[in-house]
């Protein structure tokens, strides 16, 4: 389920489970609306849950709060009553696209947590000195 860089020039990031590139969105091109997280709730078996963006938080955020989810998948919510502990890193997809990854979860409704943009994701690890993305 976790999320790697495949190809830094054509901003992709890789899905372990999947073995398949998806485009990064920018943030411009993330809206709330529907979306789904890529998690696995027991073994090793990675599954599509449905949820929803609720909220796109403005750009220039200091914090991990770029996004504002809801699950609203029925057979996630009947399984874990929404986000647990081990779902952070779970990948959103939107679009067709890779818009972010699950931080953590509102402790007052675990229905409703926080998600950071893949694209902040990438700009962070192209900034670090001495790994093949900053290359």
């Amino acid at each position: 389920r976790d999320l790697h860089l495949c190809d830094r020039r054509q901003r992709q990031m890789c899905i372990r489970d999947r073995h398949t590139a998806m485009e990064v969105a920018s943030r411009q091109q993330v809206h709330t609306g529907k979306a789904t997280i890529l998690t696995n709730i027991a073994g090793d078996t990675v599954e599509e849950y449905e949820v929803e963006i609720m909220r796109v938080y403005p750009a220039g955020s200091e914090d991990t709060r770029d996004l504002m989810i809801k699950v609203t998948d029925p057979v996630l919510l009947a399984a874990t009553g929404g986000i647990v502990q081990g779902m952070s890193g779970s990948p959103v997809l939107q679009d067709g696209k890779v818009v972010g990854a699950v931080t953590h979860v509102l402790v007052n409704d675990p229905t409703r947590g926080y998600g950071i943009f893949a694209q902040t994701m990438l700009e962070q690890a192209h900034s670090v000195p001495g790994t093949d993305a900053a290359a």
